[in-house]
């Protein structure tokens, strides 16, 4: 089966078709998608939709873009983080594209996702725009990689993805893979070691080719992974094979919440 390793599902775009999006999930073949939390306030309907459909899991955190929210405290996260359908802490990171002065709160809020992974044990989800060496000198520095996790929707360079390896992490592709002019994005996705690799849709966002400018969900994640499979001359079966081994790999305790 294959596995998204990253969407919004509680977004207004796709929380009112929740049946059908699972139905599709399912004739694709993808018996796992990760619902993730972007803002406390926000956090309770991650959870529910993690409660009601077994496919579902969940993380918690607050996006580096969100602003006028909540702090988390490292103690809140990893309470958080004990609800039996959470794998994962974040959406966390740096966001420079739309925070241009590159705030100290957005660094210090990483900081923050760190310390809870590392004290509550679960991977992080990482999100970095316009700010990968910063994102990667934060993590150094708060040894992230003790805890491990995913960059997800990766976009940087192939120097910013040695570096995120060489710091334990996973990288994960969207669909931006299959758009024929984002060329960085598919020499990285040729480069990554099939055994760090791992896919996703980052629902409603990004949606792949053939449904490139519609609302994208987690059943589409199978385009993404027939892209990585034609660029580098794999088999789709092996791709979905290894990414799927490589998610469980990460996140051990989601092969036995998927299967409940």
């Amino acid at each position: 089966m294959l596995v998204d390793s990253h969407c919004h599902l509680d977004f207004p775009e796709l929380a009112a078709r929740l049946p059908a999006i699972i139905d599709l999930m399912t004739s694709n073949g993808v018996g796992c998608a990760v619902c993730i939390g972007v803002t406390l306030e926000e956090l309770p309907r991650v959870l529910a939709l993690a409660e009601a459909w077994p496919p579902l899991l969940a993380s918690v955190g607050v996006h580096p873009e969100s602003t006028g929210v909540r702090e988390p405290t490292v103690g809140e996260l990893v309470e958080l983080a004990r609800h039996p359908r959470v794998i994962a802490i974040g959406e966390t990171g740096l966001d420079y594209y739309w925070h241009k002065d590159a705030p100290e709160w957005q660094r210090e809020r990483f900081r923050t996702h760190i310390r809870a992974a590392r004290a509550a044990g679960k991977p992080l989800v990482v999100h970095t725009r316009d700010a990968g060496a910063d994102t990667l000198r934060v993590m150094a520095e708060e040894g992230a990689g003790e805890a491990g996790g995913i960059m997800h929707c990766f976009t940087e360079t192939w120097e910013v993805a040695e570096a995120a390896l060489d710091q334990g992490f996973y990288l994960s592709m969207s669909g931006i893979v299959t758009f024929r002019k984002a060329l960085t994005v598919r020499e990285v996705a040729q480069r990554i070691p099939l055994d760090r690799l791992l896919v996703e849709t980052d629902s409603p966002y990004l949606a792949p080719v053939p449904y490139r400018g519609k609302i994208n969900q987690p059943g589409y994640v199978r385009h993404v992974a027939e892209e990585i499979a034609q660029l580098r001359g794999l088999r789709y079966e092996d791709v979905v094979d290894a990414t799927t081994e490589n998610f469980f790999r990460l996140f051990p305790e989601a092969r036995t919440k998927v299967a409940q």
